[in-house]
């Protein structure tokens, strides 16, 4: 945020090696939590939520860390979407199916390495590289109708929406149809849980297009952390639902994470009947778009932290 507040400027090549390492480091803690905590005998329902629940933030500061070392600006968004998406899917799928189903070829394994990879990589060429056009970035693709004569970023992201994330939510998608079918359930009860994540991006897109200001332009690290940490909301709630074995439905609780958004769409619409100015400065109503979904994230936290330590007997950190 100090050497790239819009995310379209390069930091030190220093940054894009320390992103890269401590990606490469989460990776690795992410992967032997769960073998330290069946060693030491203590294992349990938190060990879940906390695990999933961390990954979910995870993809927000990714998605951030990303921004920078490929100059995104505004494309920034877009990066967390589509990691965003996939995680929603699984988690989603995971709540229905009783398995977390991961392809030979994952985003938690192939997808992270990467990233890093490509962290490691900028420090060594510079943040430069991703603007550039992606035949020149890359000479022996620039036989490629389209995306040939855009930024490398920007190819990037239409190739990883082309070749990850729409074949993970078709697989997501059949392999639920597939259990609510055989238990003769009700498909649109499956999907009124992706409503309250629908609605999240639907408002935070109008918001930013009736914005006087570009706000995910302008602000981007505010938006994507405010929506990052009501999307770990969303996540944090399913798998809750998940481990207490709640009838399958909407969690009318989810929709807690949208409240917000209609005042600050209703702000940016004063701006139409006011000159282009809006009521309240929107980097306020930002700020206060973090602080509410800080909250509501913590005070969800806390208090399942609270009521399953005391339901198990169990510790917290200890």
């Amino acid at each position: 945020m100090i050497y790239s507040p819009k995310l379209d400027s390069a930091p030190p090549r220093w940054v894009h090696f320390a992103h890269g390492l401590l990606l490469f480091l989460y990776q690795t803690f992410d992967a032997v939590d769960g073998k330290q905590a069946r060693r030491t005998n203590s294992s349990s329902p938190l060990g879940e939520l906390f695990d999933h629940g961390c990954d979910a933030l995870a993809c927000t500061f990714e998605a951030l860390a990303f921004g920078s070392t490929a100059m995104c600006g505004r494309s920034t968004f877009w990066f967390w979407l589509i990691s965003a998406i996939p995680f929603y899917g699984a988690t989603w799928e995971h709540y229905f199916t009783n398995t977390l189903i991961l392809p030979v070829i994952n985003g938690p394994t192939e997808g992270l390495m990467l990233i890093y990879v490509c962290h490691f990589f900028t420090a060594a060429v510079g943040a430069e590289w991703w603007i550039h056009e992606f035949g020149k970035s890359i000479p022996f693709l620039s036989w490629l109708p389209i995306i040939g004569g855009i930024p490398t970023y920007r190819a990037v992201l239409f190739i990883m929406i082309a070749f990850g994330v729409i074949p993970t939510v078709t697989f997501n998608v059949s392999n639920v149809y597939k259990v609510v079918k055989a238990r003769n359930g009700s498909m649109p009860l499956a999907l009124a849980m992706l409503y309250p994540f629908g609605v999240l991006l639907g408002g935070v897109l109008l918001w930013d297009y009736l914005s006087p200001s570009d706000i995910i332009g302008n602000y981007p690290h505010l938006v994507v952390i405010g929506t990052g940490l009501a999307f770990g909301f969303l996540v944090g709630r399913m798998i809750l639902a998940h481990l207490c074995d709640e009838p399958k439905g909407l969690k009318t609780g989810m929709c807690m994470s949208l409240l917000y958004l209609p005042f600050a769409i209703a702000n940016a619409l004063t701006s139409r009947l006011n000159d282009g100015v809006p009521l309240v400065d929107e980097r306020l109503v930002l700020l206060g778009y973090c602080a509410f979904t800080v909250t509501l994230y913590l005070h969800f936290a806390t208090s399942v932290i609270h009521e399953i330590t005391t339901a198990l007997g169990i510790y917290c950190f200890r």
